[in-house]
């Protein structure tokens, strides 16, 4: 059996060897065992599609009596089951034997993964670790490719704005596609047009609580967001209303910023919860 083409894999190493490696290159996991008869015609087909392939795909082999938990994981209730994986996603499946021009095309039919979408599963790690200036340069050379891919125009948005650019960051706000990624564009448009405002030196000065705004502001262009939500708060606690609530719209755009499950995003979300309610 070729480890490069062929493998036996188990509980310990699926994640490595199935879901990673196909990141790269598409994994058919067959799940077989040593009593079930078809798996003695199937098996032996896949491992010479397999050679055959030389490479384009990788062939995993799991005993589901030595790996009960894998074939609860991935649903399998007969043997034998075929699964393919591309991106670390099931792409395919059959059960049972099958002709073998079938299983051929199968094969045949499985999308390997993008090297488009491994750049843009890099770009939003990058975004996620707040790494904005290399989060940018990928999605720049991402956007100049497919300009109208809501989860690229949103990552960028998100890049620019970290690094304080207001204005790029509008223009894709501003005109965002209908998609699911919509709503968190909205999220972000507060804090966008707020420092395009102070950018340009237009934000109110008529009071304290505009003067300590204006501060907040700057103090998040900076990347000194833990100073500027706590700045934001203190206006809440004194006006829950100041200027159309744009404190707690800035506030959320900022968590949007963060991502959801930052921890300072939950703490302040806490805090914010606290004022509110």
């Amino acid at each position: 059996m070729s480890a490069e083409f062929i493998i036996n894999v188990n509980e310990s190493d699926f994640e490595y060897e199935v879901l990673a490696f196909s990141q790269n290159t598409p994994v058919v996991v067959d799940f077989w065992a040593t009593w079930c008869r078809p798996c003695k015609t199937l098996s032996p087909l896949l491992e010479a599609f397999a050679y055959e392939a030389m490479g384009s795909f990788r062939l995993a082999k799991v005993d589901v009596d030595s790996n009960p938990n894998l074939a609860l994981q991935f649903g399998v209730r007969t043997v034998p089951t075929v699964k393919a994986f591309s991106g670390g996603q099931v792409v395919g499946e059959f059960v049972g034997n099958q002709p073998e021009e079938r299983i051929r095309a199968f094969i045949t039919n499985i999308t390997p993964p993008s090297k488009d979408s491994l750049a843009l599963e890099k770009s939003l790690s990058l975004l996620s670790n707040h790494q904005w200036e290399e989060a940018e340069e990928k999605l720049q050379e991402l956007i100049e490719l497919y300009p109208d891919r809501p989860e690229i125009l949103l990552g960028l948005a998100k890049a620019l704005l970290g690094q304080g650019n207001p204005f790029e960051s509008l223009l894709i706000l501003r005109n965002f596609p209908t998609s699911k990624q919509y709503s968190a564009a909205e999220k972000l448009l507060p804090y966008a047009e707020s420092l395009g405002y102070f950018r340009q030196n237009n934000l109110p000065k008529e009071n304290d609580l505009d003067h300590a705004f204006t501060n907040c502001i700057r103090l998040a262009s900076r990347n000194n967001i833990p100073a500027a939500l706590d700045g934001l708060l203190e206006i809440l606690r004194q006006n829950k209303k100041y200027h159309n609530g744009i404190a707690q719209k800035v506030i959320l755009a900022l968590f949007e910023l963060l991502g959801e499950d930052y921890e300072l995003t939950r703490e302040y979300r806490t805090e914010l919860a606290s004022i509110l309610f």
